[in-house]
Formats: structure tokens, C-alpha cells, sequence
């Protein structure tokens, strides 16, 4: 499979993108899926409100079926891999902004300042893109600072699933899966609060809400 991929990948690139979203879209229709506390960031929506949505790079696969807003843009990485997440993620109508802690960084806090003045939504990774897997960076701490948008945090869990043998061990759910989208309660960082405190905080409600999520998928 790794081998067939890697050919995809490497002689027919534009394929690979279309694969993938076939493969999400038919998983997805499988799946028995349940939202919880989908209220909180439809409050902001119907509010005409941006926010910055949160979950680990582990739970991406399927995320793209679950977004209920107006318009996402995701903070992708400019590495190569981004690429490929990047025409996937397309394919389901979102939007992108490229760059990571490591490159690229400026030149993505400047669009999204620009995104956040016109209210739209944010959907960030915190772990990503090459981990530690499950410690917020201090980037989207800084972004809820300077924009004052509200960071909402978010999570996917499955009843049966694989995780790959990757840095953040992805997960993969299986056909037919009882599936929740699980969303936090907002947070906003405080005036005079620290960057590092925002950040820990970030920490503390996602891993909670990751919790949540895959206490109700028993496992």
C-alpha cells in the first residue's frame, strides 16, 4: 500500500488529492455520527463571529465532514505533506493560510489578523505539524492575543478505529463506527494574561474535550 501510494504520490500528484476525498467521503457515510455541544461555536456564527476552532493533528482525518461554519480557513504547513492536505481540504470548500513555527510563520499571523478583522473562522492544530503530538505551541495562543477571537476546542473520537504508526499516531475511523464531534466551551485570553498561561490553558480544555470524546466512543 505505502508502495502504491508513493507512486500516486510521485507520478500522478493531482490524483492523490481527489483519492483521498473519495475515500473521506465514503467513510464518512458509513460512520453513525453524533454532535455534541455543537451550541458553541453556532453561537459565534449566528452572531456573525469568527473563532479559532483547535483539535490534534491525530484527529484530522474525517474533521473536514464536521465543520458548521461559514467559512474556515486552515493554518497548513508549507512542508510537503502540507500540499497534499491542502488540495484535499479544498476539495471540501475551505480555504488556507501555508506556514508553520518553523516556516513561514510572519507572513501566516498576517493573514490571519486579516482573517480575524473579517470575522471568519480559524482552524488551527496546535501539535502540528511534526509534533510533540498533543503539547500546544505557543503560536495560536499569540493569535487569540492579538485578535481577541475566541478559541473553541474541538475533538473526534470512534468506537473502533487504527491509528497509524506516525509521530501523533493518526486515527483512522472504521466503516460503520459510532463517531462523535465533540466541542468545548470557548476560551478567550484574558488582557493581561500571558501568553504561556493562554497557551496552557489551550492545553488543558483540548486535551479535556479529547477526553470527553473518547469516553463517549469507549475507548
Amino acid at each position: 500500500m505505502k508502495r502504491l501510494l508513493l507512486i500516486i504520490k510521485t507520478r500522478f500528484p493531482g490524483l492523490l488529492p481527489t483519492l483521498a476525498y473519495g475515500v473521506i467521503r465514503t467513510l464518512f457515510a458509513t460512520l453513525r455520527v453524533r454532535m455534541v455541544n455543537l451550541a458553541s461555536p453556532k453561537a459565534f456564527h449566528d452572531r456573525g463571529e469568527g473563532i479559532i476552532q483547535v483539535m490534534w493533528h491525530s484527529r484530522l482525518c474525517i474533521s473536514p465532514c464536521a465543520y458548521q461554519g461559514n467559512k474556515g480557513h486552515i493554518l497548513i504547513s508549507s512542508h510537503g505533506d502540507g500540499e497534499i492536505i491542502a488540495r484535499v481540504t479544498a476539495l471540501f470548500g475551505f480555504e488556507h493560510i501555508r506556514g508553520s513555527s518553523s516556516k513561514g510563520a510572519d507572513r501566516a499571523l498576517k493573514q490571519m489578523l486579516r482573517l480575524a478583522r473579517r470575522n471568519e473562522d480559524l482552524i488551527v492544530t496546535p501539535d502540528g505539524p511534526r509534533g510533540p503530538s498533543e503539547v500546544v505551541k505557543p503560536g495560536v495562543a499569540q493569535i487569540a492575543k492579538l485578535t481577541g477571537l475566541a478559541v473553541v476546542p474541538f475533538a473526534i473520537s470512534a468506537s473502533s478505529c487504527i491509528r497509524l504508526r506516525s509521530w501523533d499516531r493518526f486515527m483512522i475511523p472504521l466503516p460503520f463506527a459510532r463517531v462523535f464531534f465533540v466541542w468545548g466551551d470557548p476560551i478567550r485570553c484574558g488582557a493581561d494574561e500571558e501568553v504561556e498561561q493562554f497557551r496552557a490553558r489551550v492545553e488543558e480544555v483540548l486535551r479535556k474535550v479529547t477526553a470527553d470524546a473518547d469516553g463517549m466512543a469507549g475507548t
